[in-house]
């Protein structure tokens, strides 16, 4: 062999032609390749624009592959390290009763102020109907009480640019608006000695 496989005679082109060159037999002249060169069209059975399983920047996903998740910021400060968990607050008012709910997401500091201020709120008027005493001013302070932990468990808030992070203020317990559940409760309790004195 001079340069050549046997079976290819000498100037025989290969089964890519060359520029300049004339297709081997079996490619006929201008049959495109399966994966189209720029300003060149497709190979049939390739429409124009097929878009990929995943897509380029840019472009939304293929259809059936979900969109990447995207990135969680707290809504109060824009801080990376936060958590989408919901803070509540309840008002109970005789017979009537009136539900509060603030989504997050929130970072450690902007989250651990919603709960001191709600849970606050909650304290001082959740208990002025018999169904909030008993029923949803206890589970509104044990859900408060969840969400403060899982705020507890960020790492120092770190705002975006040109933001700060909520004040968390004194604890709950050092805010005398708190202390009016002791009235409810007292009331509560006087009550259930009376009842339990007098039912024999």
């Amino acid at each position: 062999m001079a340069g050549y496989l046997a079976g290819y005679p000498a100037g025989q082109p290969q089964g890519y032609a060359q520029p300049g060159q004339a297709p081997a037999p079996g490619y006929p002249a201008g049959q495109p390749q399966t994966y189209a060169q720029p300003g060149q069209a497709p190979a049939p059975g390739y429409p124009v624009g097929q878009p990929h399983a995943y897509a380029h920047p840019g472009h939304g996903p293929m259809p059936g592959y979900p969109a990447p998740p995207a990135p969680t910021q707290c809504r109060g400060c824009g801080s990376a390290a936060a958590v989408n968990f919901a803070v509540r607050a309840h008002q109970g008012l005789l017979i009537m009763m009136r539900f509060q709910k603030l989504d997050g997401p929130f970072c450690r500091s902007c989250g651990r102020s919603v709960v001191r201020q709600m849970t606050t709120r909650t304290l001082c008027l959740g208990w002025w109907s018999p169904i909030s005493l008993v029923a949803f001013t206890p589970f509104t302070l044990i859900w408060n009480l969840v969400a403060h932990l899982k705020f507890s468990k960020l790492p120092p808030s770190t705002p975006a640019p040109g933001r700060r992070p909520m004040d968390e203020g004194v604890p709950v317990l050092r805010r005398p608006p708190a202390y009016v559940a002791l009235i409810p409760l007292a009331w509560a309790v006087w009550v259930a000695t009376g009842v339990i004195t007098h039912s024999g």
